[in-house]
């Protein structure tokens, strides 16, 4: 009972974590607009990027990896077993898209997802970021890289961990990313999607 309890506390923790936003609490401190408000309406890092350049989208990416690597960390130390540690993985990821704390109007999840995934199993995670940054210097498309490193994210996790139920807590994860990238899964047929450039001020 008392396992059930503090990881009950530990899922209700990492939700309320996940829905604090980088990105509105960094464009507040820079003075920078309100993401949500402008360019993409995103209040992830790529977006960030064109609002207030390369230090803040830094801070705004840090920030968000660090509250979807933190929860599972903490599971992790607690003991709480594997299956314990990617929900709490999970529930920061779904504070980030669904924030109680705006709406539930959050970003799209990549970066929070990355923090998770290193959280989950290191190396796993660390193919995830190499494969997003393979496809980010080929395509120079922040979208199409974090659709190809979701899509692959679930094989990783398996042959890296055997463990069908952290597996399938990736896969939701890495349905959620591409069900919130819809818009950007159009441009991306349409060839309309947006470059990583911190001048343009129109992409996700």
């Amino acid at each position: 009972m008392l396992n059930e309890t503090l990881a009950t506390t530990v899922i209700v923790g990492a939700y309320l974590l996940g829905s604090v936003s980088a990105a509105i609490i960094v464009c507040k401190l820079m003075g920078l607009a309100d993401p949500r408000t402008v360019g993409s309406k995103n209040p992830g890092a790529t977006n960030v990027l064109r609002l207030g350049g390369k230090k803040a989208a830094i801070l705004t990416l840090v920030g968000d990896m660090l509250k979807g690597l933190f929860p599972p960390l903490i599971a992790l130390m607690l003991d709480l077993g594997p299956v314990w540690v990617a929900g709490a993985g999970l529930a920061a990821f779904m504070g980030h898209l669904y924030p109680v704390f705006f709406d539930f109007k959050g970003g799209k999840g990549i970066a929070t997802a990355l923090g998770v995934f290193l959280a989950i199993n290191f190396m796993a995670g660390l193919m995830v970021i190499a494969t997003w940054l393979i496809v980010a210097k080929g395509l120079k498309t922040s979208s199409a890289a974090g659709l190809v490193a979701s899509l692959l994210a679930p094989l990783y996790f398996y042959f890296m961990t055997h463990h069908w139920n952290v597996v399938w807590i990736v896969v939701i994860i890495s349905v959620f990313i591409f069900l919130r990238h819809r818009s950007n899964i159009e441009n991306l047929i349409k060839g309309t999607e947006d470059k990583i450039s911190s001048k343009n001020k129109d992409t996700e």
